[in-house]
Formats: C-alpha cells, sequence, structure tokens
C-alpha cells in the first residue's frame, strides 16, 4: 500500500474540453504503476440515484472492452454501494499488495461540476451523503456531478443522467487510453519495429 502524505496531488480536467482524455491519460500514467505491481480498478457508487452512477457506469465502460486486463469491481449489474463495501472489498483481498485506482462521484463547488478529479490518494465513499466507510484506493478519480449545496441524497437524486453518464466514458476511455499508451512504450522499448 502507498504511503500516503498530507500533501496530495490533485489534476482537474472537465470532460468537455478538447483533448481531456489524453490528458486524464497522461496524469494516470504519472500516477498508476501499470506494468510495475498488480492494478485493480474498483468502481462506487449505484444505479438507483442518478448522480452516484458515474462510478458503476464507469465500470460497466470498462468491463464491456475486450481483453480488459484488470480486476474490476463496480457495475451497473454489480454496484459497490455503502451496504456491500466493506464486506465486498474484503472478500476481493489479495495477498499480494494490489495497486487500487478508486472511481466514485462527489458533490462540489457549482463551478467544479463535471470535472474529474485524480488524486495520490484514497477517495472517503459516502462522504457526501454523511455516511462514514473506510478508505479506498492508493489513487481515486472523482467525478463532481452536482453541487453540494443543502441534502447531499437530494443532490445526487436531482443530477440528470446525462452528466455522470458522459464523464464515466469519459473516464473509461482514459483508463483504456493510458494503457495502451503504456503498452505501446513497452513494445518500443523492447526494440520492436513492426518489421520481421
Amino acid at each position: 500500500m502507498t504511503t500516503i502524505t498530507a500533501l496530495s496531488v490533485q489534476e482537474r480536467f472537465h470532460y468537455s474540453e478538447p483533448g481531456c482524455a489524453w490528458r486524464l491519460s497522461s496524469a494516470l500514467l504519472r500516477h498508476v504503476p501499470f506494468g510495475k505491481q498488480p492494478v485493480r480498478f474498483v468502481c462506487i457508487g449505484t444505479d438507483r440515484s442518478t448522480g452516484d452512477s458515474y462510478g458503476p457506469l464507469t465500470g460497466t465502460a470498462l468491463g464491456e472492452q475486450a481483453g480488459f486486463p484488470f480486476p474490476l469491481i463496480g457495475t451497473l449489474e454489480q454496484p459497490l454501494h455503502a451496504l456491500n463495501l466493506e464486506r465486498t472489498l474484503s472478500a476481493a483481498a489479495d495477498e499480494e499488495p494490489v495497486f487500487t485506482v478508486a472511481v466514485d462521484a462527489c458533490l462540489g463547488k457549482t463551478a467544479h461540476i463535471g470535472q474529474i478529479i485524480l488524486e495520490d490518494r484514497p477517495l472517503m465513499p459516502g462522504r457526501a451523503v454523511g455516511k462514514t466507510l473506510p478508505p479506498v484506493g492508493d489513487v481515486s478519480i472523482k467525478g463532481v456531478v452536482n453541487a453540494a449545496l443543502g441534502d447531499g441524497h437530494e443532490a445526487l437524486r436531482n443530477t440528470r443522467l446525462h452528466l455522470p453518464f458522459m464523464m464515466s466514458r469519459l473516464t473509461a476511455r482514459a483508463i483504456l487510453l493510458a494503457w495502451h499508451r503504456h503498452e505501446s512504450k513497452a513494445v518500443q522499448n523492447a526494440g520492436y519495429d513492426g518489421h520481421d
């Protein structure tokens, strides 16, 4: 497990900005040890709340990719949420250390809605709605789906599905792009030039 320092790196990307998937993939390449240790993706949330569906939508988008090489927990079919989080992660615990990338929706300032935030520290699932759950992840990807004004449950329920859907597709694309860029670099470093 990664040592957590008081100062963490935080990078923000708005899902609608041109080149967002490329820039997010570059950030993931800086923070996720692809090829150096086992990596898994943990996508938190539920399809019963539109705002909280960002995580399982991202997990579903990743799981739909043929040959996705990483363990994946949390999809629309099998969501990972407050009621099963601790039990599911305990059951999935590996003996060897696994670098975990945690994905979840969050609430923030109105001006930040639509941002995807990458941080080199765990996320605290359920905090926006007053739940106390264990921290998850070595690196976290949070999608700001609505403003943190008043009741968090109400804000998540009243989020239009279009936003977490589009953000999840962009996030999944960036994760896949980071993996493919890592693989391409590994092939180049091995000296393969495409000729027999």
